[in-house]
């Protein structure tokens, strides 16, 4: 047999030895932290966890200091070993190969013993796991109750390696080494019954009928005098049998209880309780039908074993035959295999070793002969897949319970239950259980705040209870704080052996090479659903959905629905997304992301495209555009305003995303890209929001075009929100950056914005100004759109002005130019000013002509801002008319639309107008109220009238 050597022991007192040498680690202290970092080695240990381990009574102030002091000397000390201890965000971890660490050995040892069935090289490998153990782990260091859950772990794992050992030894005739082992055993459990049977069994069958008949008497005599009880049942029948000198006996059917204790404090899940108890329930088919068949599916920490559990217990007084349990190890680096499997439950259900098939084909069929009788609940806890299951389906009869992390869609007949995190009363309610609901009482918002940020997650609802419960003096709101920041929050969501994030990991390292990709790009893209086409961009190829069905069965990505036009959304689950953040930072991420980004840029403009044209757009020539197929392009953007709709929050995510990542010019390319989109549904914050970020990105990168660009569209906006004082300033400085560029075309939009804010602040000459110098660059570049805007602008202030010949002269050039250009945005916002025309000149028809074919144009483009103004004109002329009931009810609709976008100049021409009606109609009191309101709205705008700007000489 193979002796290993690792370099560092934890099974028995902790030993560190290079080249066979032991190693000096300094004091206890040193000695402790090494320990504790070696129980989770790979793994990040926060630095709370080890400071406490170290100062279980009183943390002294200098304990951060103190922990890195001792982590230097360490390092320094391993560095011969060509081990390190890394510093990580919120504490550190120590890397260490398997064969270098006693206890991963130990672990790896066994797990191949299981895998390699009843086998020689399983034999070898058990003993060899065994011999690592040189006493109590860590005994010569002060007991830890951190420590407790993983050493008890580890225990229970040898011994129950060491009963594997022996069964294989009595097996195969040797039954002097099963002999020595029981005895060792039994004398660290003397009052395991079954050590005691199996020893005497070793003895019976070795030939030494005493000394097994004295076994039998010293464990009744301890047993009676110790705890007042007399041997089982099961040792008693093995005594007589010693008793009568007769041979050893045969293996005899069981009966098996083997579910797992039921969870005490489970919670809430009524619905998932119900349908699981009646889909497991005998009543619901016939006794000599094929067995009922149910599949708990969910992602990592969503508690499906404990729902499997619990409900198992409520339904096993229905299968007196008996509970199997199997644990199918589906997210262990190698799950086990169905021969071992099926072997284990061919050893529950009785059947003798010697007996034991030998092909998985034989095993299982043995399996169904023996359940066909007596059916009996069988669940199988964690299944990788459907291949590893079908082995230990029953013939008849029978129900199985099966959890799995993954969907089992390919097991025929089954009933499938998704289960997703908790409701938020019933995760408030089960960490009130696992607290105490007294301690929460006062702290309601804390509790709430903490269930959240656990992402009503069972696992971390549990991990959370459990570090407050072992906190008494903590205040709930001290681990709120706590999970407050993302960036730490899985690090924090760690108790003992019990940790969100390795549970991730587990169903993380399955998955192949461009999902794993994937799955790290996704937790970059922020908490917004994405459609399916995302995963086309961060793998660069198309039709990548076979890799979004991965992560969709292996339940690490979630279905959100289908939005307005047809598309699948799909979203992480927030702790997921933290997940996959952490392991994201790499090269492949950022060009993956850098594809997203220009995937949804080459997207929004063309959509973009699809809409009426606007003056104000401006596009980022440098960043980069990355095109889906034509036919995904065509069917998203085939209605360019439903698509925005639907990706309205996913967009502007994308720019902060772009701007936090350091990609300026995709952050301003993409915020310029939405606004015909916002100019259109007046979804001014979202304008604002997105502007203010890629600003601030594009003044980080000294990028000017981007900062031109960006206060060129927050002026827009300001001009809009009648704030015109902050809206010259913006367009003063956009100009004066698009001129210093050479860029005419920018610099003339600014003059027009600056010509448009002395218009609305009375000042028409200097407007007029503006407009004509703006129209002249833009004739000199070849504009159209821009000379129609500037014609139909200086017809405006001409209308003003009160020259209606000039304004009718330029707004019907302005109107014979959109209608070439195919701007049907433009030509309403001509018709209405036609509308104004014609009503000074009182031709009312071709007014309330005009203004209707304005009105149309407006809704049918679903611009509700230039449609309000539309409604208003309409309304004044109706009431002038004289029809007082279509004039109210289009002045009534026009005003709710101002106040709800903040118009307030429009709001004030809305009420002046709804005063006159009101008047004309003899309802003095309404109408002193509404003119009394106009006026008040009036003097307020006129507060920015001092900000129209005269240009200057060469402007």
């Amino acid at each position: 047999m193979v002796v290993d050597q690792p370099t560092f022991s934890l099974l028995g007192p902790l030993d560190v030895r290079i080249s066979g040498r032991p190693l000096h680690l300094g004091g206890t202290k040193p000695r402790v932290l090494l320990a504790t970092l070696l129980l989770d080695a790979n793994q990040v240990v926060t630095a709370d966890f080890l400071i406490e381990v170290l100062w279980p009574r009183h943390r002294p102030r200098s304990a951060h200091a103190n922990l890195r002091t001792y982590v230097s000397s360490l390092r320094g000390g391993l560095r011969a070993a060509g081990v390190d201890i890394r510093a990580h965000p919120h504490g550190y971890a120590i890397e260490v190969p398997v064969e270098q660490l006693d206890v991963l050995l130990f672990e790896d040892l066994i797990a191949g013993a299981r895998a390699a069935g009843r086998t020689e090289e399983a034999f070898d490998r058990l003993c060899r796991a065994l011999a690592l153990w040189r006493g109590t782990p860590l005994a010569d260091l002060p007991n830890s109750v951190l420590w407790e859950r993983r050493l008890r772990s580890l225990t229970e794992v040898r011994l129950g390696a060491a009963e594997e050992l022996i069964d294989l030894r009595m097996a195969w005739g040797q039954y002097a080494g099963a002999i020595g082992e029981l005895r060792g055993l039994l004398a660290e459990h003397p009052f395991r019954e079954d050590l005691a049977r199996r020893l005497m069994l070793a003895l019976h069958r070795g030939g030494r009928q005493a000394e097994a008949l004295h076994t039998y008497t010293v464990l009744r005599q301890r047993l009676v005098a110790e705890l007042g009880v007399e041997p089982g049942a099961e040792l008693r029948r093995t005594h007589a049998v010693v008793l009568a000198e007769e041979p050893p006996p045969a293996a005899v059917l069981h009966t098996p209880h083997q579910l797992p204790a039921d969870v005490p404090d489970f919670t809430g899940r009524a619905d998932a309780v119900a349908a699981l108890k009646q889909a497991l329930s005998p009543r619901e088919r016939p006794p000599d039908g094929p067995p009922s068949v149910v599949v708990v599916a969910g992602p990592p920490g969503v508690g499906k074993s404990a729902l499997a559990v619990h409900c198992a217990h409520a339904v096993r007084a229905d299968y007196p035959g008996g509970q199997l349990y199997l644990n199918l190890g589906g997210t262990a680096r190698e799950p086990a295999d169905p021969g071992e499997l099926l072997a284990q439950a061919l050893r529950a259900l009785g059947a003798g070793e010697n007996g034991l098939p030998h092909t998985v084909h034989e095993r299982s069929a043995l399996y169904r002969s023996l359940l066909a009788e007596r059916p009996m609940l069988v669940l199988l806890d964690d299944a990788a897949g459907a291949a590893q299951v079908r082995p230990l389906l029953p013939g008849s009869g029978c129900a199985v319970l099966v959890t799995s992390r993954r969907r089992l869609t390919e097991l025929p007949g089954a009933v499938r239950l998704e289960l997703d995190v908790l409701p938020r009363g019933e995760a408030e309610e089960f960490l009130g259980r696992i607290v105490g609901v007294e301690r929460l009482a006062g702290e309601r918002e804390a509790a709430a705040a903490i269930v959240r940020h656990c992402d009503y997650l069972p696992l971390a609802v549990r991990i959370a209870g459990a570090r407050l419960a072992g906190r008494p003096d903590w205040s709930p709101r001290v681990l709120r704080q706590r999970l407050d920041d993302e960036s730490g929050r899985l690090g924090e969501l760690c108790a003992g052996d019990l940790g969100v994030r390795g549970s991730f990991d587990r169903s993380y390292r399955l998955l192949p090479a461009d999902a794993a990709l994937t799955f790290r790009v996704l937790g970059l893209l922020g908490p917004d659903s994405l459609p399916g086409w995302v995963v086309d961009a961060v793998l660069d190829r198309h039709r990548a959905d076979d890799v979004m069905d991965i992560l969709v069965d292996a339940n690490l990505l979630r279905l959100a629905g289908t939005d307005p036009i047809g598309q699948s959304r799909f979203r992480l689950h927030d702790l997921l997304r933290c997940a996959a953040r952490e392991k994201a930072g790499g090269e492949p991420e950022r060009h993956a992301l850098t594809r997203v980004l220009g995937a949804w840029m080459a997207i929004a403009e063309n959509a973009t495209a699809r809409l009426p044209t606007t003056v104000f757009g401006m596009t980022s020539e440098k960043a980069v555009r990355w095109n889906l197929a034509d036919d995904t392009v065509g069917r998203l953007t085939a209605d360019p305003l439903s698509w925005f709709d639907a990706e309205h929050d996913a967009l502007v995510g994308a720019v902060r995303l772009a701007a936090d990542a350091g990609l300026a010019q995709a952050a301003w390319g993409l915020a310029a890209a939405f606004v015909p989109y916002f100019d259109l549904r007046c979804h001014f914050d979202a304008w604002q929001h997105t502007h203010r970020i890629a600003l601030a990105a594009a003044r980080l990168a000294e990028d000017l075009d981007g900062e031109a660009a960006m206060l060129r569209g927050l002026a827009q906006v300001c001009l809009y929100q009648d704030r015109y004082a902050e809206s010259a300033r913006m367009f003063r400085r956009s100009r004066a950056i698009f001129r210093e560029l050479g860029d005419t075309r920018g610099e003339a939009t600014s003059i027009c914005g600056l010509g448009a804010v002395n218009q609305f602040c009375g000042g028409h000459p200097v407007a007029l100004e503006y407009f004509r110098k703006a129209l002249a660059m833009f004739l000199a570049i070849g504009d159209q759109g821009g000379e129609a805007y500037a014609r139909q602008a200086i017809g405006r202030v001409c209308l003003e002005s009160g020259d209606p010949a000039q304004a009718s002269t330029w707004l019907g050039q302005a109107l014979r130019l959109a209608r070439e250009l195919g701007d049907p945005h433009r030509e309403g916002a001509v018709s209405m000013q036609f509308g104004r025309l014609h009503d000074l000149a009182a031709d009312a028809d071709q007014a309330m002509r005009f203004q209707g074919h304005a009105l149309d144009i407006f809704e049918s483009l679903g611009d509700r801002h230039c449609g309000a103004y539309a409604m208003r004109g309409l309304g004044r002329l109706q009431m002038v008319r004289g029809d007082r009931s279509d004039a109210s009810a289009q002045l009534e609709r026009s005003l709710t639309i101002f106040q709800q976008l903040g118009d307030r100049s429009g709001e004030a021409a809305a009420i002046q107008t709804l005063g006159e009606l009101h008047r004309s109609a003899g309802r003095a009191h309404l109408a002193r109220d509404c003119l009394r309101h106009a006026r008040m709205l009036r003097r307020e705008l006129r507060g920015g009238a001092d900000l129209a700007v005269r240009p200057t000489t060469g402007h």
